[in-house]
């Protein structure tokens, strides 16, 4: 008899305090910081791993750059409220990562999204999609936060 063992993947979290700027005038979140928080922590995730942005961008010549994205909320967030983001790579093609955020302050799920990041090479005014660098797919591999079965 073959005994199932569940599989738990790792996340990536991201922490933060909501800052009075990030809210309006009544103390609660402007919802296009949302879409920032989920930039900052697929920024941070790759400088987790070893591959900082500023690093990318100056010595390889590579970008991350956002071709969708969307995030859908459930409740709102307030001046100083401590919040987590839990990132998951959803899926990994030859040049896209998919990632996949859930935003939550204490135990209670607040918002959650998605971001498509393409790598691509930053040449003379423009960027040019490329496949993803094998140093920076065996890294993202390595962290967990992707299963085997979903890189493609």
């Amino acid at each position: 008899m073959k005994i199932a063992r569940a599989f738990r993947m790792k996340v990536h979290n991201y922490h933060f305090r909501v800052e009075w700027g990030d809210t309006d005038a009544a103390g609660i979140v402007y919802s296009p910081n949302f879409y920032k928080w989920m930039d900052q922590a697929s920024h941070y995730y790759f400088e987790s791993i070893g591959f900082p942005l500023s690093k990318l961008v100056r010595e390889e010549r590579i970008g991350i750059p956002l071709l969708e994205s969307k995030c859908n909320f459930q409740k709102p967030l307030y001046f100083e409220d401590e919040v987590v983001i839990k990132t998951t790579i959803s899926e990994m093609r030859d040049k896209v990562v998919h990632f996949v955020h859930e935003f939550y302050k204490e135990d209670q799920k607040i918002a959650n999204g998605y971001q498509i990041r393409a790598i691509a090479k930053i040449g003379e005014g423009n960027l040019k999609a490329i496949s993803i660098p094998e140093p920076i797919r065996k890294a993202i591999m390595a962290s967990g936060i992707i299963q085997q079965s979903n890189v493609i």
